[in-house]
């Protein structure tokens, strides 16, 4: 079972949690936790000010300040002991004060520092479950066998650490019995020995590894929504939770955007053969979402919408090298040489690092203010998805700059206008979840399908 930030956010949501644990008594749970509320984003600002803002200033920063008030609230209106997070509080300001001290905040520095919030949430939430009668025991990921990559902030996650988790945890139960009430997001560098972290959302990540590592019956999810939707609640309200998900519809979800799910949490529970279940602590009535293997498409056109902003859209093209064997591969080389993922090209000097090497075996054309909207279902009926999807955005006056359909064979993208964007998201969910025809496009003739246009496309 694994709880986000806003599920543990106050003392309260914390008792809510413990008595969900409390509802499945037979089952032995693995309990999974995330940095309290917005603690992640409070300690990566504090370092951020701790590196400029001198050492005898360093305790006084607000968001340190903030850590403080809300786990030592939390701790007192639990009624457990303030020893259970009074020595991590120490440390993490003088953490803060070595940061001013230094005046950097290396990506090693910054993994360690925001580490401090799972650290903290999961020893409360131990501390509190022993309270109340739930035999619990605390475990840091990074010292249960959690073995990533030295990618700080990024860390993949390498196979030695299936085997090492099931040992450490099996053996601690068969002697002692206890729930296990484990760190999110970390792990440790298998050359620098140094905390890692998982990536944004790498909570997830945490509790489907474990799951396939006992090889558990079920991964819960437990986040702040009804599961996964069919878009984004924010930019449509009407959006409405999907019951049932493969692993590769799950997949392309997170990866395109959707903030459900970690994209590479699937990954595990897939090779595991292990059902993730998506569900909501605020409404634990609500049946989520299950994620499985395979489930019947028959009658699966579109599962979701999710829309990705603030795209630059690189147009690549050389006739001298048309047709030449190793084009691709030598555009691809250039983002390899260069250390930059496709799609995650994060700032404009970058860009233009990237442009200059292209520039040298292309034109290259950038087209800023873009926006994908991937439409995730059933591709066997493409023709079908793209005929409406494009009568909907004719209607509107939108202009489709590029399609792509995706090797997972469950993602049709659409490049746009950004400033376009979410009235097209609120179009198609209207048109394809909301209309009431979708068995009628089953039965229309299909039309025949072309050769899909792929695009690169990276972020700006």
């Amino acid at each position: 079972m694994k709880f986000g930030g806003s599920s543990v956010a106050t003392a309260e949501r914390m008792r809510e949690v413990a008595d969900l644990v409390l509802t499945f008594p037979e089952e032995s749970p693995v309990i999974v936790l995330s940095a309290m509320g917005k603690t992640t984003n409070n300690l990566l600002l504090a370092g951020e000010k701790a590196v400029s803002c001198g050492v005898s200033n360093a305790s006084e920063i607000e968001e340190l300040s903030v850590i403080k008030e809300l786990h030592l609230r939390t701790v007192k209106e639990l009624e457990i002991d303030l020893s259970v997070v009074s020595s991590f509080l120490e440390e993490l300001e003088q953490l803060l004060k070595g940061i001013a001290m230094m005046k950097e905040l290396t990506l090693r520095t910054r993994d360690y520092l925001v580490s401090f919030g799972e650290c903290l949430s999961t020893r409360i939430f131990a501390a509190y479950l022993n309270k109340i009668g739930v035999k619990a025991r605390q475990y840091d990921a990074f010292e249960i066998g959690f073995i990533t990559t030295d990618d700080f902030t990024n860390g993949d996650i390498l196979e030695a650490t299936y085997p090492a988790v099931a040992k450490r945890l099996y053996d601690d139960w068969m002697h002692d019995p206890a729930v296990p009430v484990v760190t999110g997001f970390l792990g440790k560098g298998w050359k620098t020995c140094a905390v890692t972290t998982l990536g944004r959302g790498g909570s997830d990540l945490t509790a489907t590894t474990i799951g396939k590592a006992l090889g558990l019956q079920e991964i819960q999810v437990w986040k702040d929504v009804d599961g996964v939707l069919t878009c984004d609640p924010t930019i449509y309200k009407r959006a409405t939770p999907v019951p049932y998900l493969t692993f590769d519809e799950a997949a392309e979800l997170a990866y395109f955007g959707a903030q459900v799910l970690h994209p590479q949490s699937m990954r595990p529970a897939r090779e595991g053969g292990i059902p993730v279940r998506v569900k909501n602590s605020y409404n634990p009535k609500a049946p989520g979402t299950i994620i499985t293997k395979t489930r019947d498409m028959t009658k699966t056109v579109l599962t979701s919408i999710v829309l990705k902003r603030n795209v630059t859209m690189l147009d690549i093209a050389s006739t001298r090298m048309l047709g030449q064997v190793g084009f691709l591969a030598k555009v691809f080389s250039i983002f390899e040489d260069l250390e930059i993922s496709v799609d995650v090209v994060a700032t404009s000097e970058e860009l233009d690092h990237v442009v200059e090497e292209l520039e040298k075996i292309a034109v290259v054309n950038l087209a800023k203010g873009r926006a994908i909207i991937s439409l995730i279902g059933n591709v066997q009926h493409s023709s079908l998805i793209l005929e409406r999807a494009f009568h909907v955005l004719w209607t509107k006056g939108i202009n489709v700059q590029m399609i792509s359909q995706g090797a997972s064979k469950v993602n049709i993208s659409l490049i746009v206008n950004d400033a376009e964007a979410e009235g097209c998201v609120e179009a198609l969910h209207k048109s394809f979840f909301e209309s009431g025809d979708l068995s009628e496009l089953l039965i229309q003739p299909r039309l025949g399908n072309g050769s899909p246009v792929r695009a690169m496309q990276v972020e700006n």
